[in-house]
C-alpha cells in the first residue's frame, strides 16, 4: 500500500521562475485523492479591448506568500482532506505564459473544484500583487486586480 501524506497546504511560492505545472500537480497527488482540480492563470492577448503584448507582475514576496498561505489554510480548514499547492510568477510575461497555478486536490470533485475557484477568486481581493500591462501602442498601465474580482461578486 502506498504511503499517504497529511493534506493540507503543500507549497506556496511567488518566484520568477516559469511555473512548473506537473510540478505542482504532482505536490498535490496522493492515493487518497480521487479529483485534482488545476487552474491556470494565463497571459491574454486582450484586455478590455486592447491589444496586449505582455504584463510586469511585482509583490511584496513576503506578504504575498503569508497572505496566500492564509487563504489556502482557511480554505483547508474548511474542507478536511483538501490538499493544495499555489505558485504565482512576478516579473515579465509575455502573452500565453503562466502567471498562477493552483492546485486543489481531494478524495471527490466537488471540494477540489470548489477550492481552486475559492482560491484565485480570494487571491485576486487580498494578495499584494500588482499587474502592469503593455499595450501594442506602446503604452503601459497598472491594473486593479480587484476590480474584476469586484465585478464579479457584484454579478453573482
Amino acid at each position: 500500500m502506498a504511503e499517504v501524506s497529511s493534506p493540507g497546504v503543500l507549497r506556496i511560492a511567488v518566484d520568477v521562475a516559469p511555473i512548473d505545472v506537473a510540478g505542482v500537480l504532482a505536490l498535490v497527488s496522493d492515493p487518497s485523492v480521487g479529483a485534482v482540480s488545476l487552474f491556470l492563470g494565463t497571459v491574454r492577448e486582450l484586455n478590455d479591448g486592447r491589444p496586449v503584448t505582455g504584463i510586469d507582475y511585482e509583490a511584496y514576496q513576503p506578504m504575498a506568500e503569508l497572505e496566500l498561505r492564509a487563504i489556502a489554510q482557511e480554505v483547508c480548514d474548511a474542507t478536511p482532506g483538501l490538499r493544495i499547492a499555489i505558485e504565482h510568477r512576478v516579473g515579465p510575461l509575455l502573452v500565453g505564459d503562466i502567471s498562477v497555478a493552483i492546485a486543489a486536490a481531494h478524495a471527490h470533485r466537488a471540494p477540489a473544484l470548489d477550492a481552486a475557484r475559492t482560491v484565485i477568486d480570494t487571491l485576486k481581493k487580498r494578495v499584494p500583487i500588482w499587474k502592469q500591462e503593455h499595450y501594442v501602442d506602446g503604452a503601459r498601465e497598472w491594473v486593479d486586480p480587484t476590480a474584476a474580482a469586484a465585478e464579479r461578486g457584484a454579478l453573482q
